[in-house]
C-alpha cells in the first residue's frame, strides 16, 4: 500500500473529548506511529486531554494496557455491575433502592467521586517526560471561577501540578468538581471541543484531528492560508461516553486503527477497508461477465436496479457500484471487517463463506450477491 500523508512533515494532532469513546483515538495512534508520522505537537481536551498525555509520553503499549483493562470502578467510585446494568438499560436486575441512594449521595456531594481516575492519572502520568519531551502539549480547561476558557501549555504548569490540571480538564458535568489553587476547573470539551484553534494560534500548518463526537461545541475558526486539517474519522457509533467497558474500548481501539488507515492510505469502501486495485473499466468488466450473454439487460436494467437497492447516489460509477455491491455482499455474508481487502481478496473471502452456506440459505439472500459470484440465473 502506498502512503497518502507527507511523513517527511511534522504534525500537530487535536484530540476531541469523548469520556470512554477515547479508545478510538489510541487506536488511530497506533496507526500514526506505524506508518511513521511524525507528531511535533498534541492539542486535547477533556479524555482527549488525557490521552494527549500519554500520546507526549510516546509509550503506545501504556495507553493501550489503560484502554485494555478499564472499567467504571477505575474511572469513577461506582461498582462496575451496577453501572454495568445502567449502560445496558437492565432496570429488572439493579437494587432499585441502592441505586437512588447512591444517586442521593452524589447529587448531596456535587456529583460522582473521580478518585479512582486521579489515582489512574497519578500512576500513569510521568509529568518529566511530558514537560522535557520533544513535544508540545497543549490542553483545554473552563475557569468557573473566571468563566472563561484556558488553554493550557504543560510545559509552563507549575511543577506538581500537571496530572492536576489534566484531570480537570476531564471534570465531565456529572463529575465532582474540586478547586486548584482556588480556581474552580471543569471539562473545557463543553465550550470547545475540538480545540484545533489552540495548534493554528501557534503556528502549525499541517493538523490531523481524531474525531469522536463526544458532547459539547465545535468552535468554528477560519483556518490561515496554507493551513490543512485532516480528519480520521468513525463510521460506526462508538457508544456512551460514560461506557467505560474493557469490551467496548478493545472494540473501539480496532475501530481507530483501520479509520486512521483509511486516510493514511487512502482506502476506500464505505464498510469496509479496500486497498482498491481496479478502475471503473475493470469494474464494468465483472459486471458485464457475470451478466453474460445478457448484456443490455445488464446495462440497462440490472445495473441501474441494483444501485437504487444499495441506495446509491444518482450519479454513481461502476466503480461506486461494485465496491458498494461488494461490500454489501460481504456485510450479508458476515464477513470479518477489521481487515484491509484488495477487491480480489474480499471477493474470495466472499465466495468462501458462500459456499459454506445450504441452498435454502443462499436463496434468501438479495439476489445481488449470487450475481456478484457468477451464479446468478
Amino acid at each position: 500500500m502506498e502512503l497518502k500523508i507527507d511523513i517527511n512533515k511534522e504534525y500537530g494532532i487535536v484530540l476531541e473529548g469523548g469520556g470512554a469513546r477515547g479508545a478510538y483515538q489510541i487506536g488511530a495512534w497506533k496507526a500514526l506511529e506505524e506508518a511513521g508520522v511524525k507528531i511535533k505537537g498534541v492539542s486535547g481536551t477533556s479524555v482527549g486531554a488525557l490521552n494527549g498525555a500519554l500520546i507526549c509520553m510516546g509509550d503506545l503499549q501504556k495507553a493501550e494496557e489503560v484502554w485494555e483493562n478499564i472499567s467504571y470502578s477505575q474511572v469513577m467510585s461506582v461498582e462496575d455491575e451496577l453501572m454495568d446494568g445502567i449502560m445496558r438499560h437492565d432496570f429488572r436486575s439493579l437494587n432499585h433502592a441502592e441505586l437512588i441512594k447512591n444517586s442521593l449521595h452524589y447529587l448531596a456531594n456535587g456529583g460522582i467521586d473521580v478518585t479512582p481516575l486521579r489515582e489512574l492519572i497519578d500512576g500513569h502520568i510521568d509529568e518529566d517526560k511530558i514537560r522535557y519531551g520533544d513535544k508540545d502539549f497543549f490542553f483545554q480547561v473552563f475557569s468557573a471561577t473566571e468563566l472563561k476558557e484556558l488553554d493550557v501549555e504543560a510545559r509552563l504548569v507549575p511543577d506538581g501540578e500537571l496530572a492536576d490540571m489534566v484531570l480537570a480538564s476531564a471534570y465531565f458535568p456529572v463529575f465532582k468538581k474540586e478547586r486548584i489553587n482556588g480556581n474552580k476547573l471543569i471539562d473545557a470539551g463543553m465550550f470547545n471541543n475540538v480545540p484545533v484553534d489552540s495548534l493554528v494560534k501557534r503556528g502549525y500548518t499541517d493538523i490531523i484531528s481524531i474525531r469522536i463526537y463526544g458532547i459539547g461545541l465545535e468552535k468554528k475558526i477560519k483556518l490561515p492560508e496554507g493551513v490543512t486539517v485532516t480528519e480520521i474519522a468513525p463510521r460506526v457509533e462508538l457508544g456512551n461516553i460514560l461506557e467505560f467497558d474493557s469490551r467496548k474500548s478493545r472494540r473501539n481501539m480496532k475501530i481507530g486503527y483501520y479509520d486512521a488507515m483509511r486516510m493514511l492510505y487512502g482506502l476506500e469502501g464505505r464498510i469496509y477497508y479496500i486497498d482498491s486495485q481496479m478502475d471503473e473499466k475493470e469494474c464494468l468488466l465483472r459486471f458485464v461477465s457475470a451478466g453474460e450473454p445478457l448484456y443490455r439487460s445488464t446495462m440497462e436494467e440490472l445495473l441501474p436496479a441494483m444501485a437504487s437497492e444499495l441506495k446509491l447516489e444518482k450519479e454513481w460509477n461502476y466503480k461506486e457500484l461494485y465496491l458498494a455491491a461488494l461490500e454489501a455482499s460481504a456485510r450479508q455474508l458476515r464477513v470479518q471487517k477489521y481487515k484491509i481487502y484488495t477487491e480480489q481478496e474480499l471477493l474470495e473471502e466472499i465466495k468462501r463463506k458462500w459456499e459454506t452456506l445450504s441452498d435454502e440459505k443462499r436463496e434468501s439472500l438479495p439476489e445481488f450477491v449470487a450475481y456478484m459470484l457468477g451464479t446468478y440465473v
